[in-house]
């Protein structure tokens, strides 16, 4: 079992998306499988909606119809997924599954990679990656769910914010 597990998109019945994953997780339970099918996601956001009567907040699925699964793909799990009741399909071409790309998850917010900042607002840092390495700037604001870091860096005798990602800088250790 060497193959790594990826992101499918599983094509169901409108409506039955929680019916669906429900099933997948309890077939895989009584096959043994739950090492080939590990995790199912259904992407929802919170909507808050005004009407007379007042604000309404609640759950709506971002991809009506569709269910993420975690699996690594083989006859037997495709054959087990494949035939839930309601589910009419995977994403793919020519009946061949296609897994989500890294960026795919990662803009889907399927998975997070906790990132452990060394720094905060107001820290020194240094640039090391893009046109700025090696510059040295202060941390200015933060937004990890976003994965930037905006940085007052001096150049020319002026101060400039310059927006990066969290892994473009590390942290200046105080001596």
């Amino acid at each position: 079992m060497a193959e790594e597990a990826k992101w499918y998109v599983v094509h169901t019945y409108s409506g039955y998306e929680n019916a669906v994953a429900a099933a997948v997780l309890k077939a895989a339970e009584n096959r043994k499988m739950q090492d080939l099918i590990q995790e199912i996601n259904l992407p929802v956001e919170m909507v808050t909606e005004h009407t007379d009567a007042g604000e309404k907040t609640y759950e709506r699925k971002v991809f009506p119809g569709y269910v993420l699964v975690k699996m690594i793909m083989t006859d037997e799990s495709w054959h087990l997924v494949r035939n839930v009741r309601g589910v009419t399909g995977f994403v793919g071409t020519a009946g061949k599954a296609i897994p989500l790309t890294e960026q795919e998850i990662y803009d889907l917010g399927v998975e997070r990679h906790e990132v452990l900042l060394g720094y905060d607002v107001g820290d020194t840092v240094k640039v090391t990656d893009g046109p700025l390495e090696g510059f040295l700037g202060v941390v200015e604001a933060l937004e990890p769910e976003k994965d930037r870091v905006r940085v007052i860096v001096s150049m020319f005798g002026r101060e400039t914010p310059v927006e990066l990602e969290l892994d473009q800088v590390d942290p200046v250790k105080e001596s």
